[in-house]
């Protein structure tokens, strides 16, 4: 029986695989037999997580994704050792937790530099045909917050509300490739990052937060199974969605 959530020979390259919801998804693409790319900065935790990997053949670049004129050299580096690409997982991202009144026009410049730009250009080099099979797929790992809202996390969610916007233009754009562009937008993940966002808060403040998940918080598996979702055959007819994973938050 042919499994259709199988990544068997796939080729996919991560952003963020260092840590939280971008290591999961390496690790959870791995096991359904993807060879997978790893970038990130932090070379440690890269090995870490390259040693975690099953089977073989994976490789890791550490890389500020913002230095843009390297991102054409990883995606080429890549295709030259390994073949083309057939997926790509944007997971790397940065939060600034900053009323509007505070904010100035370089904390906007960091947040969508990460969070947006890099991204896209990676989509840049990756979709050209020469790096990618027809059929690829790419997903953006956005946030809930991008269609909800937060006092203090203007840049975060316009950020996050960009790459739900970018896609839908980008799945038109590359459809006649068959190439699929989709964002997943999770609610609270337990992550380094948001960890780092409740130790700001007061033990109030967290029991409220949990409270508006009706099915708890989060795991970053829960992410990397949607990733495996739309990386494989199983949704070869979604393109352009964003896929809310939030515990049922934005229903409430």
């Amino acid at each position: 029986m042919i499994d259709p959530f199988s990544l068997k020979d796939k080729l996919i390259l991560i952003t963020g695989a260092s840590s939280g919801i971008g290591r999961q998804c390496a690790i959870s693409c791995s096991e359904m037999g993807a060879k997978l790319v790893l970038v990130a900065r932090n070379e440690k935790k890269l090995k870490e997580v390259l040693s975690e990997l099953y089977g073989e053949g994976h490789i890791y670049f550490s890389q500020d994704i913002t230095d843009y004129s390297e991102i054409k050299k990883i995606v080429e580096k890549t295709v030259e050792k390994l073949g083309k690409l057939d997926g790509f997982i944007h997971s790397a991202g940065i939060e600034i937790t900053k009323p509007l009144k505070v904010m100035k026009p370089e904390d906007y410049e960091m947040i969508y530099s990460v969070n947006v730009i890099s991204g896209f250009e990676f989509a840049k080099h990756v979709s050209k045909k020469k790096n990618s099979n027809d059929l690829a797929s790419f997903i953006y790992i956005s946030s809930v917050m991008s269609v909800t809202g937060n006092s203090g996390l203007t840049a975060y969610c316009s950020s996050k509300g960009a790459l739900v916007a970018g896609v839908r233009a980008l799945a038109i754009e590359y459809a006649n490739r068959k190439i699929r562009f989709n964002c997943i937008s999770p609610g609270y993940i337990k992550t380094e990052m948001m960890d780092n966002i409740k130790q700001k808060l007061s033990g109030s403040e967290i029991n409220k937060l949990q409270g508006y998940f009706p099915l708890g918080l989060g795991d970053p598996r829960d992410i990397a199974n949607s990733c495996i979702y739309l990386l494989s055959g199983a949704s070869k007819w979604v393109t352009g969605t964003n896929l809310i994973v939030d515990g049922g938050y934005s229903a409430k």
